[in-house]
């Protein structure tokens, strides 16, 4: 805030607003501070597995989490996946054949299923499923999707781990399977990534990753940014990949 002594008056000046109260721009940042909030609810749990070495599951992590996630990754993914992140996907073509239509696309750890649905809007002639461990954020996703008028032959979200998803009802392979700023987070991001293989259509399918960006250096990635994403890792990610392997049917 800004204060005018002149006119007495507070101002919150534009490019502050842009970052805190702009959902809708590229540069708001609310939602990570849903996300810190709830692990500081977590605190306890967080403290326990530092000393036990196990993990925790998102599902066990205060309903702020999936919350905020959602909230601090809607910005940049609204500003760029179907804008320049799928366009970029092998040279074009994965996006010529979304436009043309008759693809099949698996969208793995969707959670509230906001990168699901912001395809399945882009390409309404393919059909997307989401896939997510945790029961209650597959939930949310259905009644989103419900909200965004798109019904079950556009687009289905199923309770389903990252290792055993299924082909679809007909049996058919995917063109397209994307992870977004997941996989990282998974107790076997190998499995997840061989079984993304053995379910992706064969010669043309592409798997497409989404993941945060670090230097290979501790040393470049010692500034604010890397701290908070150390941070992050160190009370959510990390602790998310200990966890048990989970093994849903």
């Amino acid at each position: 805030m800004t204060y005018d002594a002149a006119s007495q008056n507070y101002t919150l000046p534009i490019e502050h607003a842009q970052a805190l109260v702009n959902e809708n721009s590229p540069a708001y940042v609310a939602g990570g501070f849903q996300l810190i909030m709830s692990l500081f609810k977590d605190e306890p749990k967080v403290l326990e597995v530092f000393k036990t070495g196990k993990g925790i599951a998102w599902s066990d992590h205060d309903k702020d989490l999936c919350s905020g996630a959602e909230r601090f990754f809607r910005p940049a993914y609204t500003a760029n996946l179907v804008s320049s992140w799928i366009p970029a996907l092998n040279n074009g073509r994965v996006e010529q054949g979304l436009k043309q239509g008759g693809l099949i696309v698996a969208d793995i750890g969707c959670g509230h299923g906001l990168s699901t649905i912001l395809m399945a809007k882009a390409y309404p002639n393919c059909k997307f499923y989401g896939f997510d461990n945790h029961p209650a954020s597959i939930d949310y996703a259905r009644n989103k999707a419900r909200e965004e008028g798109l019904s079950e032959d556009r687009i289905k979200f199923e309770v389903a781990s990252s290792t055993n998803f299924p082909l679809t009802e007909k049996g058919d392979a995917y063109d397209l399977i994307a992870f977004f700023d997941c996989l990282h987070d998974m107790e076997d991001s190998q499995g997840a990534s061989v079984h993304a293989l053995s379910a992706l259509k064969k010669p043309d399918g592409v798997v497409m990753i989404v993941e945060p960006f670090a230097n290979d250096k501790l040393e470049d990635n010692l500034n604010p940014i890397g701290r908070i994403y150390y941070a992050a890792s160190t009370t959510l990610c990390v602790r998310a990949s200990l966890r048990p392997k989970m093994d849903l049917h």
